[in-house]
C-alpha cells in the first residue's frame, strides 16, 4: 500500500511541478495571463510549485525505508524522475499538444526502463 501512496503521491507531485516549471510557456494561449510579466510568472510558479511540495514530500516520507516504506533514496529518486518524465509527455503530447511523441523518445524511455531496473536490482 505504501508503494501505491508514494506512486500516487508522486504523479500528483509531477502533474504541479510540469504546470508550475512549462505552463507559463502557454500563457499566450490564456487572455488573462497574456501580459504576465517575468515576475507574475515566477510567482504563479511558486504558487503551484507550493502544490507540488505537498505531495512531493509526503510521498518521501512514506515511500523511504527509512520511515518503514519500500524504497532506499537510490530507488525513490529513480523513481520520481521516470514518473517526472511521464507526467510531462502525457501533459505536453494531450495537455500542451505542442509536441509530437517521436521514436527518439520511446528510445530514450527504453533506456530509462533500463536505468529503473540497474537501480533496483540488488547485486
Amino acid at each position: 500500500m505504501k508503494t501505491l501512496y508514494t506512486l500516487l503521491l508522486l504523479g500528483l507531485s509531477n502533474l504541479f511541478m510540469t504546470f508550475a516549471w512549462y505552463g507559463h510557456l502557454h500563457f499566450k494561449k490564456i487572455p488573462m495571463l497574456q501580459k504576465v510579466g517575468l515576475v507574475g510568472v515566477i510567482l504563479i510558479s511558486w504558487g503551484l510549485a507550493f502544490f507540488e511540495y505537498i505531495f512531493q514530500v509526503p510521498a518521501n516520507k512514506i515511500g523511504y525505508q527509512g520511515n518503514g516504506g519500500p524504497f532506499s533514496l537510490f530507488e525513490l529518486k529513480t523513481i520520481q524522475e521516470v514518473v517526472s518524465l511521464l507526467v510531462f509527455t502525457l501533459v505536453t503530447v494531450f495537455v500542451f499538444r505542442t509536441e509530437k511523441l517521436a521514436w527518439n523518445h520511446l528510445v530514450g524511455f527504453a533506456f530509462l526502463v533500463l536505468a529503473v531496473f540497474f537501480v533496483f536490482k540488488k547485486w
